[in-house]
């Protein structure tokens, strides 16, 4: 047992070597500690690169559906016959009924039962409505490619509607992953209405209508937002200004989704037609949908025939569109 040097202390050699030991416990703490940093940073690095990497397939998932929709979907050039491979590496895709309005001051003037083609995938949402590719959610799309309305600006102006019609039953989906080729076939035609001179509105029901408006907007209409026939589903609004001529051109697609060439895809299914009324985060097979929720309206009433243009000098008695059509 060492003896205590003077003034009962330790004696210098002890305290020396003390001191030495704790230094040499205070660098192991130290390289552990370093050691354990360096593994949490290369963790959080290796997640994140991960994460950028998943988001930028989803995203690049998106856009290859949004560039095949476009492609497969373009009613104004085409007549006749065609096939396109929408391809998507997972999620599936459905078709809901929306309708397009031309409207004459508070008047429906013509409704049609357009339709749309909607993809919900990892990569988010993509829509097919009224001739226009919207790509996102809502509260978060923007216009991938824009409708075929034109429209010229001022008074005693020209305005075209285009409106396509998918022409297929609404609630229609295909489920798929693992890469996946859905074809899309079209037989289109058209028809066209004179709708006569006077003041007219366009409805397009979307669930993204914030990214119709700008589009609108560009063509000097003003645009507002209402939930026409109080399905849930709201409608953007254009009321172009001035008086003018209408035509309405109906695309007919006649549109065909998937078949027994389609590759990996795990299901198809018609739907049953109905709307469970809830507004649950399902769709209307019960399914989770985190991109829509309910409402989709999958019944299908098929197209209204188109009517004449109502003059705006007959009186509201005799207006045979007041029977039961909204406006």
């Amino acid at each position: 047992m060492r003896a205590l040097g003077p003034g009962g202390g330790w004696p210098d050699g002890c305290r020396a070597e003390s001191g030495h030991d704790d230094r040499a416990a205070a660098q192991v703490v130290g390289v552990a500690v370093l050691l354990g940093l360096t593994v949490v940073s290369l963790g959080a690095l290796t997640a994140g690169i991960g994460t950028v990497v998943e988001q930028n397939a989803a995203s690049a998932d998106a856009a290859r559906v949004a560039d095949g929709m476009t492609m497969a979907l373009e009613p104004v050039e085409r007549t006749g016959r065609a096939r396109e491979p929408l391809a998507f590496t997972g999620g599936r895709i459905r078709t809901v009924e929306r309708d397009i309005r031309v409207l004459n001051g508070t008047r429906t003037v013509h409704r049609l039962h357009a339709g749309a083609l909607v993809w919900t995938g990892t990569g988010g949402r993509v829509a097919s409505v009224a001739g226009a590719v919207i790509r996102g959610t809502p509260g978060q799309a923007e216009l991938h490619d824009p409708p075929p309305v034109t429209a010229s600006r001022g008074d005693g102006g020209v305005l075209v509607v285009g409106a396509p019609r998918l022409g297929t039953d609404a609630g229609r989906t295909v489920t798929a992953g693992g890469g996946t080729t859905v074809p899309l076939r079209t037989n289109v035609s058209h028809e066209r209405t004179d709708l006569g001179v006077s003041r007219f509105r366009v409805a397009v029901e979307t669930r993204t209508p914030g990214a119709l408006a700008p589009y609108f907007r560009e063509q000097g209409a003003s645009v507002d937002q209402r939930d026409i026939d109080g399905d849930g589903v709201p409608s953007v609004v254009a009321t172009y200004p001035g008086q003018r001529r209408a035509y309405l051109v109906v695309h007919d697609l006649n549109l065909s989704v998937g078949g027994a060439d389609s590759s990996t895809a795990t299901g198809t299914s018609p739907g049953d037609g109905t709307d469970d009324g809830t507004d649950d985060g399902t769709d209307d097979d019960g399914e989770h949908d985190p991109y829509d929720g309910d409402g989709e309206r999958d019944q299908d009433d098929g197209p209204l025939p188109i009517q004449p243009p109502i003059p705006d000098d007959v009186p509201p008695g005799d207006r045979d569109d007041e029977r039961g059509v909204d406006s």
